[in-house]
C-alpha cells in the first residue's frame, strides 16, 4: 500500500515479482550490455537459437493445427445434435506450452501442446475420431496414441516438426478466444487427467506472468539451459533438473534482480544457488488454496514432502514440486557445479575469460575418480 507521501508525490510503490522484495535494483550498466552482447554471440554456435524462416515454419504449423481443430470440434458437435447458434460460436483451441511458449526453445526442438475442447467434447472423441482427422492429413507422419499414460498425449510429426498434443475439457459450453488458463475457477468439475493436462500451460504462463523482462528472463534461461546441458546435470529423470525447474531457478533470480541483463543475471543465478540454503522451497509466488481438495506441496500436511532434498515449486495450483527425483548425489554434483559456475563468471565480469568458457564439457575422467565400464554383448 502506498503511504500518504507516496501519493502526495504522484508515486506508488513499484511492484516487486515474488515472494520478497528484490535483492538489487541496481541498473544495468554499458559494460553489462557489452557482456551480454557477447553472451548471445558465444551462445550461437551451439545452435540454441532458431533460424527466423524455421520461426515461421512452427507458427505455420500451428495455425494449421488449429484450424483442424476448429473443423473438428464443429464436425463432433453436429453429430452430437448442438444447435446451430452454438455451433458457430463453440470454440476450441490449440494452447502452447514448455520451452517453445516460454521462447527458449533450440533448433529442430518438439513442441508441446494442449488442446482445449468445450464440455460436449469427449476424452473418447479425441482418441478416436480426431486422431482419424488426423490419419487424413498428408503432412501427418509417426501418429502414435499414448492413451494410458500418466498424462493421455498424442504424439505426432506435422510437415517434420515434432508435436505432442494434450487434451483438456473444460466445463464450459463454448471456449472463447480470449481464455486465460490461470484462471483458477477452470478447474472446477474436471476430470483429474484434464487437470494434469492444464496443469503444463498453467504453469508455462505463470512464468512467464511473474518475471519482471520476458526478454532478459530467456537470454537467461537460454545460458543456463545450455551450460546444464553441456555438465551432464539437465536431467529430471536422472535426479537433476528439468526443463521447467531450470525455468524456475532462472524466474527466481530475475525477481530477485529485476533491473538486470542477462550477463549480470547469469552471474546472480551462480550467486543465489550455490548459496541457497536447501531444502528451502524456491517459491515464485504465495501458494494459494481453491479449495478444489487437490493434492498440493506441503510438508506440513504431507509427511513424504519433507524428504523432499531440493523443493522446487510450481506456481499454478495445484502446486508441486518438481524436482521430487533429486537425490543426496544428484544435489550435492549440482551445487558444486554451481559454485563452479560462479567461479567461471566471476571471471568474465572481471574480463578474465570469455563466456565459451562457460559452455566447455568437463573431463568425465577428472571428475569422476571411479568408473564402471558396461558392455553389452548380442
Amino acid at each position: 500500500i502506498p503511504t500518504a507521501n507516496q501519493v502526495s508525490l504522484g508515486r506508488e510503490t513499484p511492484k516487486h515479482y515474488g515472494i520478497t522484495s528484490p535483492i538489487s535494483l541496481v541498473q544495468a550498466k554499458e559494460a553489462d550490455l557489452v557482456l551480454t552482447h557477447r553472451l548471445t554471440e558465444a551462445l550461437k554456435p551451439y545452435g540454441v537459437f532458431e533460424e527466423e524462416l524455421e520461426l515461421q515454419r512452427r507458427i505455420h504449423v500451428l495455425g494449421k493445427l488449429n484450424t483442424l481443430v476448429k473443423e473438428w470440434i464443429r464436425d463432433v458437435s453436429e453429430t452430437k445434435n448442438l444447435p446451430a447458434s452454438v455451433i458457430e460460436t463453440v470454440g476450441g483451441k490449440i494452447f502452447t506450452f514448455g520451452s517453445y511458449r516460454l521462447g527458449v526453445h533450440t533448433k529442430g526442438a518438439d513442441i508441446d501442446a494442449l488442446f482445449v475442447a468445450p464440455r460436449h467434447v469427449e476424452r473418447t472423441d479425441f482418441f478416436s475420431s480426431f486422431l482419424d482427422k488426423l490419419k487424413e492429413q498428408e503432412e501427418v507422419k509417426d501418429l502414435r496414441a499414448v492413451e494410458e499414460a500418466f498424462v493421455p498425449v498424442i504424439k505426432l510429426s506435422f510437415d517434420s516438426i515434432e508435436i505432442d498434443i494434450l487434451f483438456a475439457r473444460l466445463a464450459l459450453q463454448t471456449i472463447p478466444k480470449n481464455l486465460d488458463l490461470r484462471d483458477d475457477g477452470l478447474l472446477k468439475n474436471l476430470d483429474i487427467r484434464c487437470i494434469r493436462s492444464l496443469n503444463g500451460c498453467r504453469v508455462t504462463d505463470e512464468i512467464l506472468h511473474l518475471v519482471p523482462d520476458i526478454e532478459n528472463f530467456r537470454l537467461t534461461l537460454r545460458t543456463i539451459k545450455l551450460w546444464a546441458k553441456r555438465h551432464n546435470i539437465y536431467s529430471n529423470i536422472l535426479g537433476f533438473l528439468g526443463g521447467v525447474s531450470w525455468a524456475m531457478l532462472v524466474a527466481r533470480t530475475c525477481q530477485l534482480y529485476p533491473n538486470a541483463v542477462a550477463s549480470t543475471l547469469v552471474h546472480k543465478f551462480f550467486l543465489v544457488f550455490s548459496k541457497w540454503e536447501w531444502p528451502n522451497p524456491v517459491l515464485l509466488k504465495q501458494p494459494e488454496d481453491c479449495n478444489l481438495n487437490l493434492p498440493v506441496w506441503d510438508p506440513r500436511v504431507t509427511p513424504s514432502d519433507r524428504y523432499h532434498l531440493m523443493p522446487i515449486i510450481t506456481p499454478a495450483y495445484p502446486q508441486q514440486n518438481s524436482t521430487y527425483n533429486v537425490s543426496v548425489s544428484t544435489r550435492a554434483v549440482m551445487v558444486d557445479e554451481f559454485k563452479q559456475g560462479l567461479s567461471i563468471t566471476d571471471e568474465i565480469l572481471q574480463n578474465k575469460a570469455e563466456w565459451s568458457k562457460l559452455f566447455e564439457a568437463p573431463n568425465f575422467f577428472q571428475k569422476y575418480k571411479y568408473a564402471s565400464q558396461l558392455r553389452t554383448h548380442s
